[in-house]
């Protein structure tokens, strides 16, 4: 994995909690060296910071984005919700703020690659032209692959499974996310972002609904 931090004292807080926690770790301390490094090798994640010296993190998170569905985790200051949320719109998986318990840290890099790892039952779930096949963690619209996060991808399939009940955003990040606590606005960010991948129009969206003083459902186009 790929840690990414200009305070050399955080770097090496991190990369020994990962060390111990039995992860080889690349240390970078700008966005210009992480992303030299990503194209020599790809991480199987990449632990960010947000405020970096020439490349700041928002677009080295956006390069990964564009790259592939590498999870990123982000570090960002208490105070910086904006950014936060900016970094979760551009496809970040999970965020940690700033000042962090080191093993907090390894537990949210832990759990995003059990996700990004996850063994789904070999099955292809279909709705209309919207295609999931959860094995191949693939999904296409229309014939056209869909560039998903693997959180992104984990949330539709939640839904989908759960097709035409409704859930909170606690229940969601609880669900989902496997958190028992966070910020609930990590789950209204995903769910903006889904339906701009999977609905005709976003603004009025026909699959993924939302159900007032509750939280949101899935509807089914057509029935398999």
């Amino acid at each position: 994995m790929l840690v990414v931090d200009d305070d050399t004292t955080v770097r090496d807080v991190v990369r020994r909690y990962l060390e111990h926690a039995g992860y080889e770790v690349e240390l970078a301390g700008d966005g210009e060296t992480a992303l030299r490094l990503m194209a020599a090798r790809e991480p199987d994640i990449v632990v960010l910071d947000l405020m970096l010296p020439g490349i700041d993190g928002l677009e080295v998170c956006r390069r990964v984005r564009e790259r592939g569905s590498t999870p990123v985790v982000m570090l960002t200051a208490l105070g910086e919700e904006e950014d936060r949320i900016a970094g979760l719109q551009i496809g970040a998986d999970d965020y940690v703020t700033k000042p962090f318990s080191p093993r907090e840290l390894a537990l949210r890099v832990s759990s995003v690659l059990r996700r990004a790892n996850k063994t789904y039952e070999p099955r292809v779930v279909r709705d209309g032209d919207l295609v999931l096949d959860v094995a191949a963690h693939t999904a296409t619209l229309d014939g056209t692959p869909l560039q998903l996060t693997t959180r992104e991808f984990d949330l539709l399939a939640f839904f989908i499974a759960n097709a035409g009940r409704a859930f909170g955003r606690a229940e969601l990040l609880e669900r989902v996310w496997g958190w028992q606590f966070g910020d609930q606005s990590t789950v209204t960010v995903h769910v903006r972002r889904l339906r701009e991948k999977i609905e005709k129009d976003p603004a009025k969206p026909m699959r993924l609904s939302t159900v007032w003083g509750v939280g949101y459902r899935y509807d089914r186009c057509s029935i398999d």
